[in-house]
């Protein structure tokens, strides 16, 4: 799996602590990895890292993304050979409230993780920054986005993360064209899974009031979005960076987009509805629509043919899957309550069986 690249070596993951950064810091534990932790703290109550305890099997560094000695004097210390750089701040109406802040920790926090990985040039081998979805101009157009497609956003967030882009495309050109560090840009959005209690998020809020067996209520149930389990763009980052470790990787200096199948392209309605179908003791939903100028767009999609093409990745689960692997995380969570790391690494186990018998490249190398 990944080519057994992991095993044993030094793995950084800044924003350790947040939904996708616990997950990813957990499959990377599972692989054998040496991992260390960057974040600025616990971004929710309850926190899937907590619960993980991965501050007992990892080393677990505290500091905000934007003190550059800080961060640094952190790698230099760990000498990471990979560094997947997830922390940021991930909420579009979060971006509305606090703007300086979005552009601050997902710019300059991008900035510095790239500096960092240029000065440890000796040490560093790899470097993934993870963008998102959002990156994109979006114009609601029917066809998914292509990697080479216009960036900027109309939000601070998107802006933000496009501007992300632009930042570590100029490093890239300007110091990172001869072999290590090999760098990459991956952009992906709208995960779900179990483990996510972050606000304005459309899952967590569900989970919230079911657990407490109260209706939720909805802002937008018509927008679509390209729904995919956590563990889906994670493969990704994980197959890419693999591929990075060889010097003279032809992925250098690219962007990837991770995205599910289109026909996994469903409302938000849909997905409640087939979320109601696990949680049998679901209360329900009500229809709040409220146009406050706020609210993410209503049709986002990825192209992901250059993952397909050069990578051989490709999504692992359908739409029902998707939905079925992250209701069964909560329930376990609310009712079954199996210990967490276990439950969590069994259902990493779990996606990489489906992965082997569905012949991806990445699961079967």
């Amino acid at each position: 799996m990944f080519k057994n690249i992991y095993k044993n070596k030094k793995v950084l993951v800044t924003g350790h602590t947040g939904f996708k950064g616990t997950w990813l810091t957990t499959w990377l534990l599972n692989l054998g990895a040496d991992v260390a932790g960057y974040s600025v703290g616990i971004p929710t109550q309850p926190s899937h890292f907590e619960e993980l305890k991965l501050n007992e099997k990892i080393k677990h560094y505290i500091g905000d993304i934007r003190n550059f000695e800080n961060f640094y004097s952190v790698c230099k210390e760990y000498k990471p050979e990979f560094i997947f750089h997830l922390a940021a701040q991930p909420l579009v109406r979060e971006s509305y409230i606090n703007p300086t802040e979005t552009f601050e920790v997902n710019m300059l926090g991008t900035l510095n993780v790239l500096e960092v990985i240029r000065l440890l040039n000796d040490i560093v081998k790899v470097g993934v920054i993870i963008t998102s979805d959002k990156a994109y101009d979006n114009v609601e157009w029917l066809y998914g986005y292509r990697e080479d497609d216009k960036l900027g956003g109309e939000d601070p967030y998107s802006g933000s993360k496009g501007a992300a882009e632009l930042i570590t495309k100029s490093y890239m050109h300007s110091f990172f064209k001869n072999g290590f560090p090999n760098i990459a840009t991956t952009r992906a959005g709208n995960v779900i899974g179990g483990g996510d209690w972050a606000k304005d998020r459309i899952v967590p809020d569900i989970v919230r009031s079911w657990s407490e067996n109260k209706k939720v209520e909805i802002r937008n149930p018509y927008s679509t979005r390209p729904w995919q389990h956590v563990l889906e763009p994670l493969s990704g980052y994980l197959c890419l960076a693999a591929e990075l470790y060889m010097k003279d990787s032809n992925y250098r200096n690219m962007a990837f987009n991770f995205g599910p199948d289109s026909k996994v392209n469903k409302n938000v309605g849909e997905l409640i509805d087939e979320m109601k179908l696990r949680w049998q003791k679901s209360p329900g939903w009500i229809n709040k629509y409220v146009d406050d100028g706020k609210a993410e767009a209503n049709l986002l999609k990825l192209s992901c043919d250059r993952a397909n093409i050069l990578l051989k990745w490709y999504p692992v689960m359908d739409f029902i899957e998707t939905v079925d692997f992250t209701i069964d995380w909560y329930i376990n969570f609310y009712e079954t309550k199996e210990n967490i790391y276990d439950y969590t690494i069994k259902q990493i186990e779990v996606y990489t069986n489906k992965a082997v018998e569905r012949e991806i490249a990445w699961a079967i190398n």
